[in-house]
């Protein structure tokens, strides 16, 4: 019997695990990833001569999926984990609020308030899932169990700077999982999680498999019997017995026009993902991250990425992220670095009064698409099955990995299910 063939469209760590599980049973997989660089939303850029991701990642102690899988492919003794500060900016001040203490000593609420806001961050460590939650909004639920004040000092700024018009809209069972697996401690592949997805394209080509980057997908049709032709620019027609798809489902709807209208109709939005990093000469602030809930900041939080990682790594540059989650169409991700950096500099002041745009010795941009699931009530079910009305042919993506709404480890682990189920059904 001839082995059987699989194309995965997306090289990001829910492709890539995929594909790897998929190698090695035994299938011919073959991986088209558009950007030149494996890793999806987790690539990586140089500087100085280490990789950075463009958009600040880290793991959690309860990431098992992918802490295992970077022990597989020995990695594991680059994992760095530590307990940097998790703070939140409020009223000029910084305060860390990453653990029960640190919630009592949070000065800007009364005593009972960070009693009552401790109390609910128990329950909900405790819930074991999320089930009786759903139906029900983050705000509605966090002003009742947490009360007014808690919310509007806490969550509503978190709410609103991360989805905009759609902060009243968002499911609770999305806030409880941030809650839940979340830790204190915190894990950093060091030399970035590029090399992680090196290390995953070099697995699955040792086990006969295919990894192209540049390799666009323009159009998926379906082959009679089963499976699916996939155009791929400086490629040709491409086929496969199965085909995986990672990208948005809005994505994928374009590239596949024989699916019918009502497939994905109610698809979630996205927001997208915009970042500028900045290399500075000098540290700018303690936290490691910083959530911003003053008014008057274009971005929603802070990340210095050298109070979690020295600096020595880097050639001595002291890194920060400045990161948003906008809708798609907002100003932002049309402005020129320049006028970004005019808007992004300024506040920096507030939070170091020394702070000069001289520190700035390297300064870049990034946008993504798509980058970030806008999770609002009855949101599973709007979700598009895997088995696609193409026979043979399957969806997962990070909408998929409900109540999460990103994350490399719950990419990696609906990768290896899906492996699972391709394995199962043909």
């Amino acid at each position: 019997m001839a082995t059987r063939t699989v194309g995965i469209i997306g090289g990001g760590a829910l492709g890539l695990a995929a594909a790897l599980r998929l190698a090695q049973a035994g299938r011919q997989v073959t991986v088209l990833e558009r950007e030149p660089h494996l890793g999806g939303l987790a690539t990586g850029f140089q500087v100085g001569g280490t990789y950075l991701e463009k958009f600040y990642h880290h793991l959690f102690g309860t990431d098992r999926a992918i802490i295992a899988l970077i022990d597989e492919l020995g990695l594991g003794g680059r994992m760095v984990w530590r307990r940097p500060p998790t703070s939140v900016l409020y009223g000029g001040r910084i305060y860390r609020l990453d653990g029960p203490l640190e919630v009592l000593q949070f000065s800007p609420l009364p005593l009972h308030d960070r009693l009552r806001l401790g109390a609910a961050l128990a329950a909900l460590k405790a819930l074991p899932h999320p089930e009786p939650l759903e139906g029900e909004t983050a705000a509605a639920w966090l002003r009742r169990w947490m009360g007014e004040r808690v919310y509007r000092v806490v969550w509503e700024p978190l709410l609103r700077g991360k989805f905009a018009h759609r902060a009243e809209e968002i499911a609770m069972p999305w806030f409880w999982a941030r809650v839940h697996y979340r830790t204190p401690r915190l894990g950093y592949l060091r030399g970035g999680f590029q090399l992680l997805y090196e290390a995953l394209g070099e697995a699955i080509r040792s086990r006969g498999g295919t990894v192209h980057t540049g390799a666009e997908a323009r159009a998926i049709c379906s082959r009679p019997g089963g499976g699916a032709t996939v155009a791929v620019a400086g490629l040709g027609q491409l086929s496969f017995d199965q085909l995986l798809v990672t990208l948005p489902t809005r994505l994928f709807k374009r590239l596949a026009p024989e699916l019918p209208d009502s497939y994905g109709a109610e698809a979630p939005e996205h927001f997208g993902a915009h970042c500028v990093v900045l290399a500075l000469d000098r540290p700018l602030q303690s936290a490691y991250w910083l959530n911003v809930n003053d008014p008057g900041y274009p971005f929603l939080a802070l990340v210095e990425h050298t109070n979690f990682l020295p600096a020595s790594d880097y050639g001595g540059r002291h890194l920060v992220y400045l990161g948003n989650y906008l809708p798609m169409d907002h100003p932002l991700f049309s402005a020129s670095d320049a006028e970004v950096l005019a808007e992004f500099l300024p506040p920096l002041r507030r939070l170091n009064p020394a702070f000069e745009p001289c520190w700035v010795r390297e300064s870049w941009v990034f946008k993504a698409p798509f980058a970030q699931p806008v999770v609002t009530v009855g949101y599973p079910k709007r979700l598009p099955p895997h088995q696609t009305p193409l026979p043979g042919v399957y969806l997962a993506n990070m909408a998929h990995i409900y109540p999460q709404d990103r994350g490399q480890n719950y990419s990696v682990r609906l990768g290896e299910r899906m492996a699972l189920r391709l394995l199962a059904d043909g």
